[in-house]
């Protein structure tokens, strides 16, 4: 079970705040995605990186995952996507669970849900808050070049979820994550300061 990070945005909302250097918990909020990811039960785990990924190479600890960077970041979400998957396309991995940058409610348990479902016969499954779709999503291989050819914008895999809505199992994961996004300086009060009573944790 591969992992993919999708880590490129620019922050644009957030006065161009690249979100993958947000402090978390007194690290780059990319570290703590990442950690959620292998932490959940993926490896290998795949990042994309793309607004000032050197500024994200030098500051975030990265060495125990496999980067790309994504040229393309500006266009959208949906070219991070097709970098990661045709990263991993060559790895073995039967099927990648991908999840966002910015959204640091969703943790490592939402994550081994997911690939809960997927051991038990789901090929196709996304975390639901509440039975409505969110992150992360799970895609066997089988679904991979299709859902690169049709990822486009910041829409991701979402056209291809609801065009084959009838095959996705939804993994409720409300009692466990949070799917909020941090998009505007409104959201930052949800990033947490480096606590010294517990170093950071």
């Amino acid at each position: 079970m591969a992992g993919l990070l999708l880590a490129a945005g620019g922050g644009r909302r957030l006065g161009g705040r690249p979100k993958a250097l947000l402090d978390h918990r007194g690290r780059p909020l990319v570290e703590h995605a990442a950690r959620a990811l292998r932490d959940g039960g993926c490896d290998p785990v795949h990042i994309v990186l793309g607004a000032a990924a050197d500024s994200v190479r030098a500051r975030a600890d990265l060495s125990a995952y496999d980067v790309s960077e994504n040229p393309d970041w500006s266009r959208g979400m949906g070219t991070s996507l097709r970098v990661g998957l045709a990263a991993l396309a060559g790895s073995g991995a039967d099927a990648v669970v991908v999840s966002l940058v910015d959204q640091p409610g969703i943790g490592a348990a939402a994550v081994a849900r997911l690939i809960a479902a997927y051991v038990a016969g789901a090929d196709l499954a996304a975390a639901s808050y509440g039975g409505r779709r969110g992150h992360p999503v799970l895609f066997a291989a089988g679904h991979w070049p299709d859902i690169a050819a049709t990822a486009e914008g910041d829409r991701g895999a979402r056209a291809y979820l609801q065009r084959h809505a009838d095959a996705l199992t939804l993994v409720e994961c409300s009692d466990i994550a949070e799917p909020y996004d941090i998009d505007t300086p409104e959201d930052l009060y949800r990033l947490e300061p480096h606590r010294s009573d517990d170093g950071g944790q």
